[in-house]
């Protein structure tokens, strides 16, 4: 994606002639990259929270509150990423959907969304099911 984006600003200002090819491939780099970081964080435990829960009481059961706030998210994660994310590859290489300027087809880039989620929905699983489940940080 850096290499993408500063080719685009050379080509641009300097060559004075853009490159027709980059803003797409920077754009897609972006989804993967953000999809696939989401899926980085649920595994090493930094994902967003708020706490809305007193800490005290969080804090007595922990394994209670460690299931839900899991579950949600691997609930969120197969609901919404696996099987959205599959109906819609599959949908839009039914309907030979390609990128304007790359001519990929669209079902390629949207590939991450369920993989993001089979990534988010394994790493909930084996965190909360793990031997060590007491250094958790804050949910």
């Amino acid at each position: 994606m850096l290499v993408s984006v500063v080719w685009q600003v050379f080509s641009r200002y300097i060559l004075k002639s853009p490159s027709t090819i980059t803003d797409e491939l920077s754009s897609f780099s972006l989804i993967w990259l953000g999809l696939l970081g989401a899926a980085y964080t649920t595994g090493q435990k930094l994902h967003l929270a708020i706490d809305l829960i007193p800490t005290a009481i969080v804090q007595q059961k922990r394994s209670l509150y460690d299931g839900i706030v899991y579950g949600a998210i691997c609930l969120f994660a197969f609901a919404i990423m696996i099987i959205g994310g599959i109906r819609l590859c599959i949908l839009s290489f039914q309907f030979e959907q390609n990128s304007a300027a790359l001519s990929i087809p669209l079902g390629i880039i949207y590939l991450v969304i369920p993989i993001s989620g089979i990534l988010i929905c394994y790493y909930c699983i084996y965190i909360y099911f793990q031997k060590d489940n007491t250094n958790t940080t804050s949910l």
